[in-house]
């Protein structure tokens, strides 16, 4: 027989392999920790996950974040605390676009990095593999923050049920150098429809209970410890954040004041006043700025 005739059996044999290894649970493989402080979650197509390091993590200060003084302190004390050794709670940052909630969770990791805090980005799809995550780093000194930006579910994710079990505890209780830190634009992670407004319940006194899929939706936001909101910002607000970031990118005092009427032109284009709106107009400004300081001395 020749060696031809062999191929598509040993093409079909490849690919049986392929499934059998994909179907077997693999252990999360283990990355450099001393690499970097941020890590991102991946998979293989085989299944397999694995940690990135991130190799040029965002250079944000907590100083750097204006006009949510309230937020910021509860995300650092709670955040002090754990990296201090002492309880501590997951959090939940709810609210408007652009307001700073995933910026507030990098300053907080910036600021306390030194004192071994690290943080691990797990996409929404990969959230099913979060008990392995726990596992793989609950042996490990450091302390480690789970991310999980702009969160939702729709009915019926398999995500949704691990992250239920791990804020839950399971079984096992949850590592002590492990929080979950996730922003969502849902306060309860799940769509709200108008239809579950029939499900509430009335008593003649008067009192409101929800119905049972109003109750599922809320249980799972209720197991963060700490939530916290965030708002649209005012005008004067808004254009204290574009001030801020003109002149952290060395754009001139009188400029600055120029600056204002476009700023509010930029904000009503987008039909948003946020910290990300004012950060974009700001590249824009000292960008200009820059080109036109060079091209007419």
């Amino acid at each position: 027989m020749k060696a031809e005739d062999f191929a598509p059996f040993l093409a079909r044999a490849v690919q049986f392999m392929e499934r059998v290894e994909s179907a077997l649970r693999q252990d999360i493989e283990q990355p450099n920790w001393d690499s970097s402080i941020a890590f991102l979650y991946r998979k293989r197509v085989s299944g397999q996950g694995y940690l990135v390091p991130v190799r040029q993590v965002g250079a944000m200060r907590l100083d750097d974040l204006l006009e949510i003084d309230i937020q910021k302190e509860k995300i650092a004390r709670n955040t002090a605390q754990f990296v201090s050794g002492q309880t501590a709670n997951n959090v939940l940052l709810t609210g408007a676009r652009g307001t700073g909630k995933s910026s507030l969770v990098r300053a907080c990791l910036n600021t306390y990095a030194s004192q071994g805090l690290r943080l691990i980005e797990v996409d929404k799809e990969d959230l099913v593999d979060l008990p392995d995550i726990v596992d793989i780093v609950s042996q490990r000194p450091e302390k480690f923050l789970i991310f999980c930006d702009d969160l939702s579910f729709d009915q019926g994710e398999p995500g949704y049920k691990a992250l239920k079990s791990v804020l839950d505890g399971s079984v096992s209780a949850t590592s002590a150098n492990v929080l979950i830190y996730a922003t969502s634009n849902r306060r309860h992670l799940l769509p709200e429809y108008m239809a579950e407004n029939l499900t509430y319940t009335h008593t003649d006194g008067g009192e409101v209970h929800p119905g049972e899929g109003v109750e599922e939706k809320i249980s799972l936001s209720e197991r963060f410890g700490l939530w916290v909101s965030f708002y649209p910002f005012t005008q004067d607000e808004y254009l204290a954040i574009v001030a801020q970031w003109l002149q952290a990118l060395d754009v001139p005092a009188d400029h600055i004041a120029q600056a204002r009427p476009q700023a509010l032109v930029w904000a009503l284009e987008r039909g948003s006043r946020s910290g990300r709106v004012a950060w974009q107009f700001a590249k824009d400004f000292a960008g200009r700025h820059s080109v036109g300081a060079s091209t007419h001395p």
